[in-house]
């Protein structure tokens, strides 16, 4: 399960994963960003908070996943990965080879300084 919404003044999308993602997950998340980019250049930044990252719930979610980077990858400017998973230095190093953001890592207890780093440019 994939909880999203956008801070729209901001332009920040903030992705909260709980569960395994689903191909169903990136079909809502992808109209959401889909409605907020016909009127946006861009999206700021993008917030991924998870205290350990949850998976996918088969491969059709994730291929959902990584058809869902690449139809957006180009339109976001910053990464903020919050996470305390051991998963997290691979996966900005992986991130950085398929999307032109800016990546940055912090702790779980640090999502503020993360929301901060994504608001300033």
């Amino acid at each position: 399960m994939l909880e999203y919404t956008i801070m729209k003044p901001e332009g920040i999308l903030v992705l909260k994963p709980n569960a395994a993602l689903s191909k169903e997950d990136f079909v809502g998340l992808s109209a959401c960003v889909d409605a907020y980019l016909a009127d946006h250049a861009s999206i700021h930044g993008v917030l991924i908070q998870s205290e350990s990252f949850p998976g996918w719930e088969s491969f059709a979610g994730f291929t959902a996943h990584i058809r869902f980077v690449r139809n957006h990858q180009q339109r976001i400017e910053r990464l903020a990965l919050v996470t305390d998973s051991s998963v997290a230095p691979v996966a900005e190093a992986v991130a950085k080879h398929f999307t032109a953001a800016e990546i940055k890592h912090f702790p779980f207890a640090e999502h503020e300084m993360a929301l901060n780093w994504l608001k300033t440019s």
